[in-house]
């Protein structure tokens, strides 16, 4: 572990932990798909404890004039309506950019079990940067989190959409 963080298998890698399926990809098409809208290429998919994606999502935030829009958020609201239940036990959650404090609390909020990201976020993320949500004796749902998963394509993804505007 570093920094109370888990260093899980790289994307593409199934077989570093029996029986885990990574589902990175998905979230990485998300990222993609978000791009070509103008949005900030961030993708997330949530998992059932069944090894299921029950909901998908992109940033959205300009899309739907909605500074809360990001891709977590919309997931987690997708999953909570139709699993019927503002909470999420046993889900995971993949994302491919570290989550910004207000995702990290909607997380907490849900209760999802575990959190895989890809890139680290040094300028807005609330995880292993900046507010690191989790490690707050305020917050009542710390999940199991493990960074680094698929990080190279997020970061090139996150790279070519900026430069693109510069």
């Amino acid at each position: 572990m570093h920094g109370g963080l888990a260093h899980g298998p790289r994307a593409g890698d199934d077989t570093a932990m029996t029986g885990f399926t990574s589902h990175m990809e998905a979230a990485l098409a998300e990222a993609r798909a978000a791009a070509a809208r103008g949005e900030v290429p961030v993708g997330a998919v949530i998992v059932s404890p069944e090894g299921r994606i029950v909901a998908r999502a992109g940033n959205r935030t300009r899309e739907l004039c909605d500074p809360t829009a990001h891709a977590e958020i919309l997931a987690i609201r997708a999953a909570c309506a139709a699993a019927g239940s503002e909470r999420l036990p046993g889900h995971a959650l993949y994302v491919t950019l570290e989550p910004c404090p207000m995702c990290a609390a909607a997380i907490s909020f849900a209760r999802i079990a575990r959190l895989y990201y890809g890139a680290a976020d040094p300028k807005s993320g609330g995880v292993a940067q900046g507010a690191r949500v989790f490690a707050q004796p305020q917050c009542h749902h710390a999940p199991e989190v493990y960074d680094g998963i698929g990080a190279a394509e997020a970061e090139r993804l996150l790279t070519a959409f900026f430069a693109d505007r510069r």
